[in-house]
């Protein structure tokens, strides 16, 4: 019995896995073909060399926890509705160790690029909430990096720490105490 022809989205699915396992030092052509129980010669017909690959794999990760995630969230009705819809989302990610990595991993040159583009389009879509909540802006920035950076502390507790991180009921009032932070009153307005 002849074993199905793996395709691009097969080896971009492994090496997603082996940067969530191992970083990109776990984007190696030969522990990758005997992940996926085939040759070296069924990557090559499908990727001139790990580079391309590696390319592949960032634009599928882009795809999924960028675009999906944004269309997903953007059908919910009003701009609190999206940023809850948003953190529930992310936070709940099975997907958390490659962005760990991959953020760890922002300086490499395929990397970079890759990341300063999610990074901008990610807050960007937290500020363009905030600003049709009526916040001006410069403050909606501020908000959305801070969100931002909320989430890659989070994702890193996850990753590293995961008792730290609270489940259930503990949770919600944790996402809760985050939209609270977010959307509270500028600092700039707060008396004393």
């Amino acid at each position: 019995m002849r074993k199905p022809r793996l395709g691009p989205d097969d080896w971009t699915a492994a090496a997603l896995t082996a940067i969530g396992e191992h970083g990109l030092a776990g984007v190696a052509v030969e522990p990758l073909a005997a992940r996926l129980g085939t040759t070296k010669g069924s990557f090559y017909w499908h990727f001139a060399n790990r580079d391309a690959l590696l390319e592949a794999a960032l634009s599928s990760w882009d795809e999924t926890y960028t675009d999906a995630i944004l269309r997903t969230v953007d059908a919910e009705p009003d701009p609190v509705a999206r940023l809850r819809a948003l953190f529930v989302a992310v936070t709940a990610s099975e997907r958390a160790p490659v962005e760990v990595h991959l953020h760890a991993a922002a300086d490499h040159p395929a990397v970079a690029p890759a990341m300063r583009r999610a990074v901008a389009r990610r807050t960007a879509y937290i500020a363009t909430q905030l600003t049709a909540l009526g916040f001006d802006p410069a403050e909606a920035d501020r908000r959305a990096l801070f969100a931002y950076a909320t989430y890659i502390g989070h994702i890193q507790l996850v990753v590293r720490i995961p008792d730290a991180v609270p489940q259930g009921a503990a949770l919600e009032a944790y996402l809760g105490t985050v939209l609270a932070a977010l959307l509270g009153q500028p600092a700039a307005n707060r008396a004393g």
